[in-house]
């Protein structure tokens, strides 16, 4: 029941982040059509104490659009779609703080990312010893 209620939501959130911009537009004719095109980037973000997206509920969401311009519920999505930039899209690559310093106390918080990056299909899930290890790897993407 858990993970139906996740996949609801991300569902939901991810087509409000997509479509959202869409309602209300009319259809372009060639004289508004936009200059240049580019692929969507709208996010997904969840949170939740557990080791598994699978056995966890989610206890934040936010939304991440980083094109044609940063925006979302993501309360740093500026500096949050130059990291993913920077990395290519990819979650594994994205430099986090050094300088950090976290206790060793073990309250393992799970990360999902689902939506579409730059055109591409994105589905990612890592887990972290705790808060403080989550907020010190993509300082900004993941600090929410």
């Amino acid at each position: 029941m858990r993970n139906t209620a996740r996949w609801a939501a991300t569902l939901g959130l991810t087509a409000t982040a997509v479509c959202g911009p869409l309602a209300g537009a009319s259809t372009a004719s060639p004289a508004t059509a936009p200059a240049s095109l580019y692929a969507p980037s709208a996010l997904v973000l969840t949170v939740g104490q557990g080791e598994s997206a699978a056995t966890t509920a989610p206890l934040r969401a936010v939304t991440l659009n980083c094109m044609p311009r940063p925006s979302g519920t993501h309360p740093a999505a500026a500096s949050a779609c130059a990291e993913l930039r920077g990395a290519g899209g990819d979650f594994d690559a994205l430099a986090g703080d050094t300088g950090v310093m976290c206790t060793r106390e073990y309250a393992p918080v799970v990360v999902t990312v689902d939506g579409v990056w730059q055109g591409r299909r994105v589905s990612y899930e890592r887990a972290f010893a705790n808060e403080c290890v989550k907020d010190a790897v993509g300082t900004s993407v993941f600090t929410f």
